[in-house]
């Protein structure tokens, strides 16, 4: 990764929003600029706070968020976020794995050019216009479009009796509703530019919070979301983060371009 470069950013917009990855995490320690406490600075800087912020609000109001809650009020609340968890738990060793391969790329085979940072920047820039492009596009309302996905596969699938059998429903669709979700993307991308093992457990985490809310409370939880809001916050967080990375990145791309 592209050596850190400090950057100083208000801390109204920092305080709710997660340290960015790769050559800006180190940069982003700079927002002690606003935080007093040494330890709260350094927690901000985590991989695992990235992660868990980054990861949580790209939950909320998700398809698996919606498997998760259709199915705890048909079934047993327990098994539905066992079997739920267990596949986003999956789903993110084997996402940040394929980060790691980003991050293992010899630089004599790019000539030195920083592939990891640059899938991270090109996939928060991605991620980022896209939510606040479908956050301009939607209503005012909760999320329907994807309680109804969820209630589409449900019907689909049936509801499963058993212990087993209704841990093992939870854990196939949700899985399948993983796969190339939002979410799974940006673990590969952070991946690729951080620390693996904060990604893991504060991505773990962030599924386990939601999925927790989804069996708990999903439903009531849901009426109160509003799918504009979200799209707003996550679209700005992940072009901050795209942002920051970059600026991070710029002076090792500016050498590398002989400027």
């Amino acid at each position: 990764a592209a050596a850190a470069r400090s950057l100083a950013v208000p801390l109204a917009v920092l305080t709710p929003l997660v340290a960015c990855s790769g050559p800006a995490s180190a940069a982003m320690g700079n927002i002690a600029a606003g935080v007093s406490d040494p330890t709260l600075r350094s927690f901000l800087d985590t991989a695992f706070f990235q992660a868990l912020s980054l990861i949580f609000i790209s939950e909320l109001g998700d398809k698996t968020f919606f498997i998760a809650t259709l199915l705890a009020a048909k079934t047993s609340r327990l098994l539905t976020f066992v079997g739920a968890a267990g596949a986003l738990t999956v789903m993110t060793v084997f996402s940040v794995l394929i980060g790691q391969v980003f991050h293992a790329v010899p630089t004599g085979l790019t000539r030195g050019v920083p592939i990891d940072d640059i899938v991270a920047v090109l996939s928060f820039s991605y991620f980022g216009v896209r939510s606040l492009r479908d956050a301009a596009a939607s209503g005012d309302g909760g999320m329907d479009e994807e309680r109804e996905e969820a209630e589409e596969e449900l019907e689909k699938a049936g509801i499963r009796r058993g212990r087993w059998a209704l841990i093992g429903e939870a854990f196939t669709l949700t899985a399948a509703a993983e796969l190339g979700d939002r979410s799974q993307l940006t673990t590969i991308a952070l991946s690729a530019a951080q620390n693996p093992v904060g990604v893991c457990l504060g991505a773990v985490v962030a599924h386990c919070i939601a999925t927790g809310g989804a069996v708990l409370g999903g439903s009531v939880i849901s009426k109160y979301l509003s799918e504009k809001v979200i799209g707003y916050i996550g679209g700005s967080l992940f072009l901050v983060f795209a942002a920051t990375t970059f600026y991070g990145l710029a002076p090792q791309l500016a050498t590398l371009a002989g400027l």
